[in-house]
């Protein structure tokens, strides 16, 4: 496998995220229920690499996203950045880290403040954590990555709803690019652009990566765009992993039931292949992360569930040397 000379940049170990919901007639002494977004994810980032996480909605890839930069409260394990717990830090500590990750949002126009220009919006990490900088070199800081990412320099004092959402995406990454960090969590960047302007952005992404060594975690629900960008693939369920490979092993071989059944989804462009496809639809809705199923979370959709899938609940384990599958059943399935 490749990737284990590169160096490791984050390692996250049963890392649990879970949040109390109460009812809003709920008197105060009431406990709340946990809703475990992300209930036991382990996980080795490198260097220079793309990690795409993947999952239908609701199965914990963003509240995952915002634990590994610890914009959410992480209820148990953690999550290391270059030997250094991060769990361990204090506020300003945490910030001082935020130079070496940054994160791209969903939405591109949310994500950016209306008041400001696009030129302050850039400007702002650079601003903050390098105050020793004149004017004059902030200014052409943001130029040269205006530049890099595509938007013209006669640009810089608009404002953000001037533009369209491919537009701000750029304005987006050149905001996170500008302190020239080393992982960048893009949360779902491209689903709210269209098809056209996502293939725009991603390609813009890959360029980026290159030249930067940068190590991405690419999160998606589609999983034709993960594999245009991915090295390696987690698979969500429910908050918890249920496959990890090799791009190139998880596309060929897809083990899980789960992810069998979202690659069976994704249209061929051939018509013929297309419509002699057979499709696994799953059966049932997707339990609620409040009340979850025992054992295997996914044993209630699985066509192939049993006993043992309600008693254990599965961990990942190897598959091949490039592939990891969390199924009680596995053995007697491949």
């Amino acid at each position: 496998m490749q990737h284990h000379t590169q160096k490791t940049l984050m390692e996250v170990r049963n890392l649990k995220v879970h949040f109390t919901i109460k009812p809003d007639n709920a008197w105060p002494w009431q406990k709340g229920h946990a809703l475990k977004a992300v209930d036991g994810v382990d996980l080795t980032i490198y260097e220079g690499e793309t990690l795409g996480v993947v999952g239908e909605s609701g199965c914990g890839k963003s509240t995952l996203a915002r634990a590994l930069l610890r914009l959410v409260p992480i209820t148990e394990g953690n999550v290391v950045w270059l030997g250094q717990d991060l769990t361990d830090l204090d506020k300003k500590q945490m910030r001082d880290k935020r130079q070496e990750l940054q994160m791209i949002f969903q939405d591109p126009l949310a994500s950016l403040d209306p008041r400001m220009t696009v030129g302050d919006i850039i400007a702002e990490p650079l601003v903050t954590f390098h105050p020793e900088l004149s004017k004059d070199e902030v200014k052409s800081a943001v130029r040269q990555m205006m530049d890099r990412v595509g938007l013209l320099p006669n640009v810089i004092n608009r404002y953000p709803h001037e533009f369209s959402g491919g537009q701000c995406q750029r304005i987006g990454i050149a905001r996170a690019l500008i302190l020239k960090p080393k992982l960048i969590v893009c949360d779902e960047p491209v689903s709210a652009l269209d098809v056209s302007i996502q293939a725009q952005v991603v390609n813009l992404l890959k360029e980026l990566q290159t030249e930067m060594n940068l190590s991405l975690v690419f999160i998606a629900h589609d999983l034709s765009v993960v594999k245009h960008i991915s090295d390696r693939v987690l698979v969500m369920y429910l908050g918890n992993p249920v496959e990890l490979a090799s791009k190139r092993s998880l596309y060929a071989q897809p083990q899980h039931p789960y992810t069998k059944a979202l690659m069976s989804a994704v249209p061929v462009p051939d018509p013929r292949i297309e419509r002699s496809k057979s499709i696994q639809l799953l059966a049932g809705d997707l339990p609620s992360p409040i009340n979850p199923p025992s054992g295997c979370v996914f044993r209630t959709r699985c066509p192939h569930a049993n006993d043992t899938c309600a008693a254990q609940k599965p961990v990942l384990s190897a598959f091949s040397n490039e592939h990891q599958v969390a199924c009680s059943r596995l053995a007697e399935l491949s």
